[in-house]
């Protein structure tokens, strides 16, 4: 007999206790970085995507698409200005941003987890009012902060077999208005309002790093405001794990900063014991792998 399939065979047998434990679990993934523009990356996350699924587990994806809002914004003559690393969105920009993320992104994603087998629908937060914003910033125009949910949609494509993609722009509180949110803003958001087992941020680095430059597996949330403190966490770390704080605190289980590079990643960190970046959760631990 193959050896390769007996290999097979053993790892999926070992997975059994992982895929009992994740049965039924909500896991809310932000997609994003270098992955996006690759499209073999892009296959082998629609494939874990549809795994997920296919095993129980009841998987949101919600997407980015800075480098694709960049592109279209410098071919129609449009400049981008920045505020402390935030762009600021008029509203031509919002119109653009809308276009490609609802667009363009949004159905590339949603076409690659049918390309593997798997049932998807693209949405934007302005779908059966998802998302409702307010101005983040005044300054920054329509970059909006969430302060209504409306997560039954979701629970609904849940019910119908079907993996949601979820594009950050939302509508406001007025008429007409659209603003553009931030992914993992947005992902903590949905993760927070379906009170998620999981919150996976998909990055380009490896983790939270201490001062040593070593990966911290675990965190609680204690010890990631005492790492913001002392500046062992800063720049671009910050908002990510200020994400994931928010989100554990109003009821997701676990939030995890995961190196998105690494193939299979979700996968990894889901259905074995090794993990793949580093988890943030309530403390005293809560029942989920790593958790013990």
């Amino acid at each position: 007999m193959n050896r390769d399939w007996i290999a097979t065979a053993k790892t999926l047998s070992e997975a059994l206790p992982y895929l009992q434990r994740y049965a039924g679990a909500i896991v809310v993934v932000k997609f994003g970085g270098n992955a996006m523009g690759d499209e073999k990356a892009m296959a082998e996350f629609a494939r874990d995507i549809v795994l997920m699924r296919q095993v129980g587990v009841n998987p949101v994806v919600v997407h980015g698409g800075g480098p694709m809002i960049n592109d279209l914004l410098k071919r129609l003559g449009i400049k981008s200005e920045f505020l402390n690393g935030k762009r600021i969105t008029d509203k031509a920009t919002v119109e653009v941003v809308e276009m490609v993320l609802t667009g363009l992104v949004n159905k590339r994603i949603v076409q690659a987890i049918m390309d593997e087998g798997g049932r998807a629908v693209g949405l934007s937060g302005k779908d059966d009012d998802l998302m409702v914003c307010v101005a983040d910033d005044p300054d920054l125009g329509f970059v909006g902060r969430p302060v209504e949910m409306n997560v039954q949609v979701l629970r609904d494509l849940f019910a119908a077999g079907i993996i949601p993609v979820v594009a950050p722009v939302a509508t406001g509180m007025n008429a007409n208005e659209t603003y553009n949110v931030n992914g993992d803003t947005a992902a903590g958001a949905i993760a927070a309002a379906l009170k998620a087992d999981r919150l996976l941020l998909l990055t380009d680095v490896p983790g939270v790093k201490n001062k040593d430059g070593e990966v911290v597996t675990q965190l609680s949330p204690e010890e990631v405001r005492a790492m913001i403190a002392d500046g062992t966490i800063s720049g671009g770390m910050i908002p990510k794990v200020e994400t994931a704080l928010q989100a554990v605190e109003n009821g997701v289980r676990a939030a995890v900063i995961l190196d998105g590079r690494q193939p299979n990643a979700c996968l990894l960190e889901l259905f074995t014991d090794h993990g793949a970046g580093s988890i943030i959760r309530s403390s005293p631990p809560r029942v989920r792998p790593r958790d013990q």
